[in-house]
């Protein structure tokens, strides 16, 4: 591959000292970043793409630490509901997936997360029904479809009604038979390359939806097999109060019995910590997938991202999804989470660059890629967008970032995946947006007319 040079624009490498360049350079080479300064890169002499990046703002792309691609086909639904009604409102919708509707949402979501700033996501996918077809093979194509990096958390549930859960029967599996097919989506799609487009992670759902024996057989399957581990925490008092009826202990503290903090786990919401728990987390290097505005619809509460962070905790963001978060879009996480930091904690609990680190640097953390992707350093991979500030949204707001995070959401110029272009000039490149939209509409209709 020729270098590329992007030149002229504001960059925000997100990198230790928080470095950052009123006017700079990047450049990319062979996948990777191989140089970022001030003033104007050196032109080398042999052939190369030269961009102009006058009135841009170049990041670090960002990293969505958790979704569920799969929520694409049913926005909208159980739009007043606690998180409990809206589960019990939507999972006899999603006993009706398949391969394909879960192809058709996950594409249309990616790309929406692409058009936005994205280069990383994980996606958290527990939902198998029993004629459903290959749901994980049909999220991990769909990634490879739009072009950003997956991390597919193979999520599991074994805890139906009958035995206290809220899924319908028919739609969890059995325990075993949900370990097996775990260690087959690692031993299929799992690529532990540095420059992996792919890789797996564990994740049985939910405390309150899946066994003790699960939790502890998928925490041993994943440290057997060198992957991390994911699962939903501490997102409502609802959880709170039936862990305690149930285990005689709060989530945090159940999570840890089982063998559930550590720097190899990262937890989604975490709204609802102690104080003790806040110091377990950052004592353990457990990371939070901070979802913010999926936390705002379903009125879960303010987590205590102040407060982990001066913990120790990794954070990062997440969009959660499409069912509880109908936007979906990665850059508006960085707003939401600044505004919600201050709601709890006052105007100095969150400023504009540590939501920017949030979204980068720290969801890499969260996903143990931080050595790889999460900052702009020469080395690591070029995964970079470059957002366009120059036009009425942000006029006269002289700091890039504070533009970025505090404006409207600004048009994409370019995002990089390992230096290849994903959107360019706003657009995605790698997929028809048409297609995309026409694909979902139908399976989306599909999915409402089966659960009928």
């Amino acid at each position: 591959m020729t270098p590329t040079i992007i030149d002229g624009a504001a960059v925000a490498t997100v990198d230790a000292a928080g470095t950052e360049h009123a006017s700079g350079h990047v450049v990319v080479e062979n996948g990777r970043i191989t140089a970022v300064g001030p003033a104007q890169a050196p032109r080398p002499a042999g052939p190369h793409t030269w961009i102009d990046g006058s009135g841009c703002l170049i990041t670090p792309g960002l990293v969505n630490t958790h979704h569920h691609l799969y929520q694409w086909a049913t926005r909208g639904i159980a739009q007043d509901a606690t998180l409990f009604e809206w589960l019990t409102a939507l999972y006899p919708v999603w006993r009706g997936l398949d391969a394909g509707i879960t192809h058709a949402a996950a594409a249309a979501g990616l790309a929406r997360l692409a058009t936005t700033g994205c280069t990383t996501a994980a996606d958290h996918h527990y939902v198998f029904p029993r004629e459903g077809g290959d749901q994980f093979e049909a999220l991990v194509s769909a990634a490879r479809r739009v072009g950003i990096r997956l991390h597919a958390v193979r999520g599991s549930m074994d805890r139906g009604r009958s035995r206290g859960g809220l899924p319908p029967d028919n739609l969890v599996e059995e325990t075993e038979a949900a370990l097996i097919a775990t260690e087959r989506a690692i031993a299929d799609h799992h690529d532990p390359a540095p420059d992996a487009l792919v890789r797996v992670a564990v994740g049985p759902c939910s405390p309150f939806s899946v066994s003790r024996e699960l939790m502890t057989g998928a925490a041993e399957l994943a440290r057997a097999r060198g992957v991390r581990l994911h699962t939903h925490l501490a997102e409502t008092t609802d959880e709170e109060e039936q862990c305690l009826a149930e285990f005689g202990c709060t989530p945090t503290e159940y999570a840890e019995r089982l063998g559930w903090l550590g720097d190899d786990v990262w937890l989604a919401h975490t709204v609802h910590l102690s104080p003790e728990a806040v110091k377990r987390l950052g004592a353990t290097g457990t990371g939070s997938a901070h979802c913010p505005t999926s936390n705002g619809r379903l009125g879960t509460g303010l987590a205590p991202v102040r407060d982990l962070l001066d913990a120790g905790a990794p954070v990062g963001l997440g969009v959660d999804g499409a069912a509880s978060n109908e936007s979906c879009g990665m850059v508006e996480e960085l707003h939401q989470a600044l505004l919600q930091a201050r709601q709890r904690g006052g105007p100095r609990a969150l400023d504009a660059r540590e939501a920017l680190w949030l979204g980068t640097a720290g969801g890499a953390r969260c996903l143990g890629r931080d050595d790889e992707i999460g900052s702009i350093e020469p080395g690591k991979l070029a995964d970079l967008a470059v957002w366009r500030l120059d036009g009425l949204d942000h006029a006269g707001i002289d700091d890039p970032i504070a533009a970025l995070v505090l404006g409207p959401a600004p048009k994409l110029r370019l995002l990089l995946v390992g230096g290849r272009t994903v959107v360019d000039d706003g657009e995605l490149r790698t997929a028809p947006e048409a297609e995309l939209a026409r694909d979902l509409r139908a399976a989306a209709g599909r999915l409402k007319a089966a659960s009928r």
